[in-house]
C-alpha cells in the first residue's frame, strides 16, 4: 500500500506536469495515452512471461526500474531540463512495468488464497486501491504545489516499501511448473479460449473496454477542467481522495453487498450509476462533476472484486497469468484512449460537450449490459464454493 500511493502520487502530477510545461491539454492526455497504452500492447506478453517465469522475479524487477525512472525526473526537474519528451518516455516504461507486475501479482494472489476467499481478497485489494486513492491523489497534488519533483521523488522512494514485503515473503508465488517448450502463440491462445468459451467473462472484459476508456477521460477531464475553473494541485487531489474516501467505503462494504446482489445485478447496476456523471452538463461546475462520480465510487469496489475474484478462481492455476492478461488486456486497451479523446475533445469543445459524450458511451453500455444474454445469465459465487482447495497436479505429456 505504501508503495503504491507513492507511485500514484505521481498520476495526478503528470498531468500538472505537462500543464505546468507545455499548458497543453492534449499533450496531457497524449502522456495519459502513453502511460496506459503497455497494456494493449504487452499485456498478452506479460500474462506469458509470468506463467513461465517466477512472479516474485518480475515483480522485483518492475521495482527497481520504477524507482530508476522516477530518480531520472527528479534529477531532470532538479536541473531545469525536463522536456516533453522525457516525461512521454519516463510514463510509458513506469506504464509497461506496471502490466508485468499486476500480472504477476494477480498469480500470486491465486497461490496463497482458497477459490472460495477469492472475491473476498479482491474486495480487500479493492480496499487498499481505494485508500491509496484516498491519500495519493492529497500526497501528490500537494507535494507538487511544493515543488514540481516532490511527487517524482515520492515516487522514487515508495518500491522500496514494496520491495521489503516482496524479499520477506517466504510463500511460494507459483506452484512447481513443468518446462512448456509450446510457442508463445500457442500459450497465449490457451489462455484466450480460456476465457472466450465463458461468456460472461468474455462479455465483462469486452464491456469494461468501453467503462475504462470513458472513465479515464473523465479523470483527465476533471484535472483540466478544475485548472481552468481556478482549483490549485492541492485541492484538485483533495476532491480525487474524496472519491477516494467513497470508494473506500464501497470497499468496506463489498462483502456484504456480495451476499445480497447477484453478480448480474451488481455489473448492471454498477454501469448505471456512472450515468450519473450527466449531472455536470446541467451545471458545469467542478464539485458536481465530483460529487455525480460517488456512487460509481462506491460501487467499484464490489464490480471489480466480484469479477476479478470470480475469474481467479475458475482459472487453472498454470492459466493464470494468460487468462487475466488476456481479460485485463481487452478490459483495458480502450484506457489509454480516454485520455487521449478527453485531450483532444477538451481542446475542441467545451467542457460540458466532453463529459456528454464521455456519458452517452457509459449510457450505451449500461442498456447493452442490461439486455445481453451472457450477463443475464450471470453465474453465481455460490459455485466457488463447488471448487477444490487445491488443484491435482496432472503430469503433462512429453515429446
Amino acid at each position: 500500500m505504501l508503495s503504491t500511493i507513492g507511485s500514484e502520487s505521481t498520476a495526478i502530477a503528470y498531468p500538472l506536469l505537462v500543464l505546468a510545461v507545455t499548458h497543453s491539454p492534449a499533450k496531457a492526455g497524449v502522456v495519459g495515452f502513453l502511460r496506459i497504452l503497455p497494456w494493449a500492447l504487452f499485456g498478452f506478453a506479460a500474462g506469458v512471461v509470468t506463467d513461465r517465469l517466477p512472479r516474485k522475479r518480475v515483480m522485483i524487477t518492475g521495482d527497481i526500474v520504477r524507482v530508476l525512472l522516477m530518480a531520472s525526473v527528479v534529477a531532470a526537474v532538479a536541473l531545469g531540463h525536463i522536456t516533453f519528451v522525457q516525461i512521454l518516455l519516463v510514463a510509458f516504461v513506469e506504464g509497461s512495468m506496471y502490466v508485468f507486475f499486476n500480472i504477476a501479482e494477480i498469480g500470486a494472489l491465486r497461490s496463497v488464497v482458497p477459490p472460495q476467499q477469492l472475491p473476498t481478497a479482491a474486495a480487500a485489494e479493492q480496499a487498499r486501491y481505494s485508500t491509496v486513492t484516498l491519500v495519493a491523489p492529497t500526497l501528490g497534488g500537494a507535494l507538487f504545489g511544493v515543488g514540481r519533483m516532490f511527487p517524482f521523488l515520492a515516487g522514487a522512494i515508495s518500491p522500496g516499501f514494496s520491495l521489503g514485503s516482496l524479499l520477506a515473503i517466504r510463500t511460494p508465488f507459483e506452484r512447481e511448473r513443468t518446462a512448456d517448450d509450446a510457442p508463445w502463440r500457442t500459450q497465449l491462445a490457451e489462455g484466450f479460449r480460456f476465457l472466450w468459451a465463458r461468456p460472461f467473462l468474455r462479455t465483462c472484459a469486452l464491456l469494461f473496454t468501453w467503462t475504462n476508456l470513458a472513465f479515464e477521460g473523465i479523470v483527465l477531464a476533471f484535472i483540466v477542467i478544475a485548472r481552468r475553473q481556478g482549483l490549485s494541485s492541492t485541492e484538485i487531489g483533495l476532491l480525487i481522495a474524496a472519491f477516494g474516501a467513497c470508494s473506500l467505503v464501497g470497499s468496506a462494504a463489498s462483502p456484504w453487498i456480495q451476499k445480497r446482489l447477484s453478480m448480474r445485478a451488481i455489473v448492471v447496476s454498477s454501469l448505471w450509476l456512472q450515468v450519473a456523471t450527466i449531472g455536470f452538463v446541467v451545471d458545469p461546475s467542478v464539485y458536481v462533476l465530483i460529487a455525480c462520480s460517488v456512487p460509481m465510487a462506491l460501487f467499484f469496489p464490489t464490480v471489480n472484486a466480484v469479477v476479478i475474484g470470480y475469474r481467479v478462481a475458475v482459472t487453472p492455476e498454470r492459466l493464470t497469468g494468460r487468462v487475466n492478461s488476456v481479460a485485463r488486456t481487452i478490459a483495458l486497451c480502450g484506457a489509454p484512449l480516454g485520455p487521449l479523446a478527453a485531450g483532444l475533445m477538451l481542446g475542441a469543445l467545451s467542457a460540458r460537450e466532453t463529459i456528454a459524450v464521455l456519458t452517452g458511451i457509459l449510457a450505451v453500455l449500461a442498456v447493452l449490459a442490461s439486455l445481453l444474454p451472457s450477463i443475464r445469465n450471470a453465474p453465481t459465487l455460490d459455485e466457488l464454493a463447488t471448487l477444490p482447495l487445491t488443484e491435482p497436479v496432472v503430469p503433462e505429456a512429453v515429446g
